[in-house]
């Protein structure tokens, strides 16, 4: 199959994989090789804790793997936020965010194809739902329930993290505010043509997820791409006032239809049970948007980059058409 001539950066997100790079890495540069013209593979370290940013350097030097950019993250960060690092750093014409331990890479040719036929944007799902746990699975589905109520968006279906975007659609995302999870969401929503592709695979590594790291994801992405949870709060709001005003007129009957009328122990505990209920309610949700105003007004990123290196071999620079000009002394004229 004839390669593509173009030049696709394929950005990928690794942490503690040190006994799988070289396997993952090699397998992927072969399949981009056979692809396109030219390509580069962004490696994002999360601030492993083994010796995976050794390995790195040791399989990116004098006779390894080309075409490889490795950046080292000194504290770990969400992985969106550390996506987002690699891709604005990606220099391809299309830019492909991919978790080689879990995603079928085959997929980056059909995905490339609908690219090339004029596509924005490229979305992958995995048909294979049993590679995070159980627990994860549940709390996911709950979540994403939810986001659906709000938003109208299934975000595994319609905004899954396996995708190929445009450098149109990354010049778009840069111009908001937080463009690390606008990412997550805008390429899905933003009105681009987007079209996709399903693919089945099984990890090549286990890759324990946490609920409450899932969780926090959630919120972030919740209260920074919708306001129904705010309007959902202010309407609880509203039913707790109105709920007030009848207890309040139900105290005003009580007082005027019964002579003798006992102290209602019962119902004041329900009824500031029932506000306490809702007022922390507002609280909790209020305090996940300050938290989301806070991080708007932080101008700083996410990620800090400790080491950056390149592959000793760039096969790009091979193929430049430079030629080396020597210019020599010119004799002197004679008088």
């Amino acid at each position: 199959m004839q390669r593509h001539p173009l030049f696709l950066s394929v950005v990928c997100v690794m942490r503690n994989a040190s006994e799988d790079l070289e396997n993952v890495l090699t397998r992927l540069g072969d399949e981009l090789g056979a692809l396109v013209n030219d390509y580069e593979i962004v490696v994002v370290d999360n601030a492993s804790d083994d010796d995976s940013v050794s390995r790195l350097q040791d399989l990116v030097g004098e006779g390894g793997l080309p075409n490889i950019q490795v950046y080292a993250l000194t504290n770990q960060v969400s992985r969106d936020a550390a996506t987002w690092m690699g891709i604005e750093s990606a220099l391809g014409d299309y830019v492909a965010a991919i978790d080689p331990l879990r995603d079928d890479v085959a997929v980056l040719r059909h995905m490339l194809q609908r690219a090339v036929s004029g596509d924005d944007v490229v979305f992958a799902t995995d048909e294979n739902p049993d590679k995070d746990p159980r627990g994860y699975r549940v709390a996911r589905g709950v979540f994403e329930r939810l986001y659906r109520s709000f938003t109208g968006v299934r975000l595994s279906q319609e905004a899954p993290t396996l995708r190929l975007v445009s450098r149109a659609v990354i010049n778009y995302v840069m111009h908001h505010p937080q463009p690390a999870i606008s990412y997550r969401l805008l390429p899905a929503t933003g009105g681009f043509i987007r079209s996709y592709v399903t693919y089945s695979s099984r990890p090549v590594a286990a890759d324990h997820r946490s609920v409450l790291d899932g969780f926090d994801r959630g919120m972030q992405i919740l209260v920074s791409t919708s306001r129904a949870p705010l309007r959902a709060v202010t309407m609880l709001s509203l039913f707790g006032a109105a709920a007030n005003m009848v207890y309040a007129a139900y105290v005003l009957v009580v007082a005027i239809v019964k002579d003798n009328v006992e102290p209602g122990w019962v119902s004041v505990s329900l009824q500031q049970s029932g506000m306490f209920f809702l007022m922390s309610l507002v609280l909790l949700v209020l305090g996940e948007y300050i938290l989301h105003m806070a991080a708007l007004s932080n101008e700083t990123p996410d990620y800090h980059v400790a080491r950056e290196f390149t592959s000793a071999q760039v096969s790009s620079r091979e193929r430049l058409n430079v030629e080396k000009v020597v210019h020599l002394a010119r004799p002197p004229h004679d008088e």
